[in-house]
């Protein structure tokens, strides 16, 4: 009954939501301790908020704006040819493009070797992992030792279930009668207990603090 309690809380917050358009700019180092620089051990420290120029926006679909590096000038990533994708979950494709280095590959693979050693962001919005520049080697996005560094954004990873969802089961829920689809706990009738089903599956999938994809 408690977990019915908080889903029935979190809907009515979603509902809210609904009517709510949040953007963001340039949302790296959403706590502004520094947290907005790459390393690559051939070309130096890449800096994802810049103070002049577009620093880079983090989304649901992708990555967009552009990385400053001293030695190597400014890197697009959402090049007219190419582009950073993030799948929703914070995994992270697709390929940035620098004048002066070329192509940045954001999921690389390694014949042979079955590490992954592509981008991804956390829940908390923590930027892992390495990018690979055929030019200029491998860009690592966090490290702890010799020097603490990382990219932080406020974008934070979307729940599997969204509105879409949400709306549907609302519909069959509120509808009443043996056979239907929002019968979850088999009891040939929609009701009171079908949604507390769903509400689980929903705290599963969503821990407290994700934010709904819309």
């Amino acid at each position: 009954m408690k977990t019915c309690n908080i889903i029935k809380g979190m809907i009515l917050l979603a509902a809210l939501l609904l009517f709510v358009n949040v953007g963001f700019a340039e949302n790296i180092d959403p706590y502004e301790d520094g947290s907005q620089y790459a390393y690559g051990e051939n070309v130096g420290w890449l800096n994802f908020e810049p103070n002049q120029g577009p620093g880079v926006t983090v989304s649901d679909a992708n990555l967009t704006g552009y990385v400053w590096a001293e030695n190597i000038g400014w890197i697009n990533l959402s090049p007219q040819y190419g582009g950073v994708f993030n799948d929703g979950t914070g995994l992270l494709s697709g390929f940035a493009w620098g004048e002066n280095v070329g192509w940045i590959n954001f999921n690389p693979k390694v014949p042979g070797d079955p590490k992954h050693y592509g981008v991804t962001i956390d829940h908390e919005g923590n930027f892992a992992g390495w990018a690979w520049g055929e030019n200029i080697g491998w860009i690592h996005l966090a490290s702890s030792t010799p020097v603490a560094y990382k990219v932080q954004t406020a974008w934070i990873t979307s729940c599997v279930v969204d509105f879409d969802d949400l709306g549907r089961f609302c519909d069959l829920w509120l509808q009443t009668g043996p056979g239907l689809k929002a019968d979850f706990d088999g009891s040939n009738d929609v009701d009171f207990m079908d949604y507390c089903a769903v509400a689980d599956k929903w705290l599963q999938l969503c821990p407290i603090g994700w934010s709904l994809k819309d």
